[in-house]
């Protein structure tokens, strides 16, 4: 559903100026305490590469996204850095990492596909590899802006991570309103 919204040169623009005054400084901060500096980390749905930026700063970054219209985007503005078009559901790589991180991007994902995520994040990370993902706190689904929108609890989140990950943090956050989004962050067992 959310895949159609990105794969325009006008949807992509849209949302660049959409998100232009979002960032993950706060989600990284909270990941530093977590992940060492100098780790590669993969992340997810890179999109206009607010955070792949930030997080560059300290860590060995590749990202990702599964638009090839924001992978045309990131090429063209940061063309020594590589970039994987990647689905977030079956990540398909054969490369490995310490951590992986993701703001506001698996929650374009049903119930089931996240579960598949999470398998798929399982298996391309290193012993005790770190995950760092934000979702919009709240219950049900909805399309919004022509993107499919999964809201989340942290009951939820923890059935969904506990075959693979032991969760280290999740707490509430403001992105917009007081507690409308959930940070998790969690290390694989």
């Amino acid at each position: 559903m959310s895949k159609e919204y990105y794969n325009t040169k006008e949807k992509v623009k849209e949302y660049i100026q959409m998100a232009k005054d979002v960032d993950g400084r706060l989600l990284i901060d909270k990941l530093k305490m977590h992940l060492e500096a100098n780790s590669v980390l993969l992340e997810i749905g890179s999109g206009p590469g607010s955070d792949w930026k930030i997080l560059n700063e300290f860590y060995e970054v590749i990202g990702s996204d599964n638009s090839v219209e924001f992978l045309k985007y990131l090429r063209t503005k940061y063309p020594k850095e590589n970039f994987l078009e990647l689905n977030a559901i079956s990540l398909e790589t054969d490369l490995v990492f310490d951590g992986i991180y993701s703001n506001k991007v698996l929650h374009h994902l049903s119930d089931q596909e996240l579960k598949d995520s999470i398998e798929k994040q399982h298996n391309i990370l290193k012993a005790n590899g770190i995950i760092c993902h934000s979702f919009w706190k709240g219950e049900g689904s909805e399309e919004f802006k022509g993107m499919f929108v999964n809201y989340h609890t942290e009951i939820k989140l923890k059935g969904i991570l506990n075959d693979y990950f032991e969760i280290t943090l999740i707490e509430s956050y403001k992105e917009f309103d007081e507690d409308d989004s959930l940070l998790l962050i969690a290390k694989k067992i």
